[in-house]
């Protein structure tokens, strides 16, 4: 069996049944559910298709998904009830028609900055020319909706879908995310349910005729150059007839039959050397010793099959242009455009029971699998950024998921490889078995529900370039591991603390209780993470110190995300920190970067005695601290605490030395 796409993201698959279903085992659908069906395809669908693009292919979604006439002959007539009785959510027909639409809609997420738009109206039933369609405009609610639904995956905006439009439960609604194929509903269906409670308006928003695909406005493309356009088109039509028949006696690597064309069929138009495996470019063996750049590019090709042409061809050609059922996934931000010039192989060979093959192209990794027994199931493909990796950062890739665990494929540069879980600090890390071509044994996955344990990857590399240091790493559900790191408190009198290796005692006891956090960014293109300990609190009535911790992630694409904590004394070195703030999602911050050294939190806190106290503390270089609203108070420093009322109102401002101030409210 081949191992589901190493990102997080959904494995997108053409439309159907579910297994062993057949298209009789549903009743025949009312046309009264044809507009829902709809709807759920359109919001399912992402926001960067277009308002044009969205409508034709909600529309194909919804049509694809109903039955043919003459399965509709062959259906028996169901049992009559009343009307006043009859209840659609809950009909088994409906849920399947809805796993139908959720199926189409879901596999348009990896390809739509891939395919050009008019080629993929092209592809679904209706098909509209010279007309431009769009939903109607709606207000700044609705507006305020769809930028909440673009800042979402799409598994999240299906399950915000269901959960919201369709009234379903969450455990149908998580049934209807599995059947449909969604890896991890429920992470899709938590955050949902997040933006659901902070949208309480969003049902009656989102059945506004701004989210509806069956009402729609028409107008013109330009009437200016249409004729211009038509004429255009004729020539590109005669040339692609002259270029068919030139191609005509031409094969592509691969081409041999049989599995040969999990991709190939579809290469036309792509270079014939970035099809062919011949001109795969490999790094010498022992290249990484002796570079300044210690990055993919100084990987060797490593593997038992490195030397299977086919293999490689059909890996290249389901990059360049993949075939309908190949699994296409990606990380978000990531372009999966053919690659501009040969790739580098970095590895072939037999993991798990799968063909994998791993390319890099300069700022993007691309792994592609396929079972290695001969069955018929679909090959995967997932492209990622890595783009300016470095010796920490292209230490490991994940080469196979499956039940066992994650199988990592480490740089060469790798001298020792071992496990550690984050929630438990004081336990020695255990070692990690590798094999001769640098893939490890499994080792267990990020928890998805419950954050019983955390696993991490501790790695030490190689004295021969001179950086010979351990550094932790942990899965995110994408390509490549996140590096973990810890900034250590303000000292007296010492410059600004930097990052360093998440290794030592204080920093393993702080991301036991940051660990479970991590969650929320899974999926996300994560490069790293750094746990930084901006202020120290010693707590009213003797109640110990508290550290305040700002956590960023920075993703490969550019953007962080920043969650703020207060760690205060806990029976449990792994009990979660409590979040008092965190940017706005979707939104980048330079918060907790060394672009944004000025950190101010605040958040009440309830002493052991039952007293509750409004709390706030700055980074090193807030010289006072003022709070006013429900309750009055000043502090010469970077931390204030106050006597105060649960819930308590404040906006708290800190004075910055050499001028400047930072306010946060409550």
């Amino acid at each position: 069996m081949v191992p589901m796409p190493t990102s997080s993201r959904p494995h997108l698959r053409d439309g159907g049944l579910p297994r062993g279903g057949t298209p009789a085992a549903a009743p025949a659908p009312p046309l009264e559910h044809y507009a829902p069906l709809a709807r759920l395809a359109y919001l399912t669908l992402p926001p960067a298709l277009g308002r044009h693009r969205r409508v034709l292919t909600a529309h194909t979604a919804a049509q694809r998904a109903l039955p043919a006439a003459r399965e509709r002959r062959r259906l028996r007539v169901p049992a009559q009830r009343a009307a006043a009785v009859r209840e659609p959510e809950t009909d088994v027909g409906l849920d399947e028609l809805r796993v139908r639409v959720l199926r189409s809609a879901l596999r348009h997420d990896g390809a739509a900055r891939r395919v050009p738009g008019w080629l993929q109206a092209g592809r679904g039933l209706p098909v509209v020319l010279g007309l431009r369609m769009a939903t109607a405009a709606g207000g700044a609610d609705e507006l305020s909706v769809e930028r909440s639904l673009a800042r979402l995956s799409a598994p999240e905006r299906a399950a915000f879908a269901l959960l919201t439009v369709e009234g379903l439960d969450p455990a149908r609604t998580r049934d209807l995310l599995e059947r449909a194929g969604v890896r991890e509903p429920g992470a899709a269906l938590r955050r949902a349910e997040g933006v659901a409670a902070a949208v309480p308006e969003a049902e009656a928003l989102l059945r506004s005729g701004e989210f509806d695909p069956t009402a729609v406005q028409l107008r013109p493309t330009d009437l200016v150059r249409r004729r211009r356009r038509r004429r255009v088109a004729a020539a590109l039509a005669a040339a692609v007839v002259v270029g068919a028949v030139g191609a005509g006696s031409a094969m592509l690597p691969g081409d041999g039959g049989g599995r040969g064309g999990a991709g190939a069929a579809g290469a036309a138009g792509v270079p014939a050397a970035l099809l062919d495996p011949g001109r795969l470019v490999q790094a010498q063996p022992e290249a990484w010793a002796d570079t300044a750049r210690v990055d993919f590019t100084a990987w060797p090709a490593r593997g038992g099959l490195t030397g299977d042409d086919a293999l490689l061809g059909r890996a290249l050609s389901a990059w360049a242009a993949p075939a309908p059922d190949v699994g296409l996934t990606g990380t978000p931000g990531t372009s999966a455009a053919p690659p501009a010039a040969p790739p580098r192989l970095l590895y072939a060979g037999e993991v798990s029971g799968a063909a994998v093959v791993l390319l890099y192209e300069g700022e993007r990794l691309v792994r592609y699998a396929e079972s290695a027994d001969g069955s018929d199931d679909p090959p995967a493909v997932d492209v990622a950024r890595v783009d300016d990796a470095d010796v920490t950062t292209a230490a490991a890739v994940a080469v196979s998921r499956g039940r066992d665990g994650v199988r990592y494929l480490l740089a060469p540069w790798v001298d020792e490889a071992a496990t550690r879980d984050l929630l438990r600090p004081d336990e020695p890390a255990r070692d990690l078995g590798v094999a001769d071509d640098g893939v490890t044994d499994p080792v267990p996955a990020s928890p998805v529900e419950g954050c019983d344990a955390w696993p991490a990857l501790r790695l030490r590399s190689s004295a021969r370039i001179v950086e010979d240091h351990s550094f932790l790493v942990t899965d995110l559900g994408d390509l490549t591991p996140v590096h973990l790191t810890y900034t250590p408190p303000p000292g007296e009198g010492a410059p600004a603390r930097q990052p360093r290796e998440a290794t030592s005692g204080p920093a393993l006891a702080g991301w036991a209780r940051s660990a479970c956090r991590l969650d929320g960014w899974r999926g996300e293109g994560v490069r790293a993470v750094n746990n930084w300990v901006f202020a120290q609190q010693e707590l009213p009535e003797d109640a110990g110190r508290a550290d305040w911790v700002c956590s960023r992630a920075g993703t490969w694409r550019g953007p962080g995300r920043v969650l703020v904590q207060l760690q205060p004394p806990a029976r449990s070195a792994a009990t979660p920190g409590r979040v008092v703030a965190a940017e706005s999602d979707g939104e980048d911050s330079a918060a907790c970067s060394r672009f944004g050294r000025h950190v101010l939190a605040s958040t009440d806190w309830r002493a052991p005695s039952g007293h509750w106290y409004l709390l706030a503390a700055g980074s090193r270089d807030v010289r006072g601290i003022e709070a006013t609203g429900d309750v009055e108070a000043t502090a010469a420093g970077p931390t204030l605490a106050k006597r105060a009322e649960k819930g308590v109102r404040a906006r708290v401002t800190g004075s910055i030395e050499g001028g400047g101030s930072l306010a946060t409210g409550r």
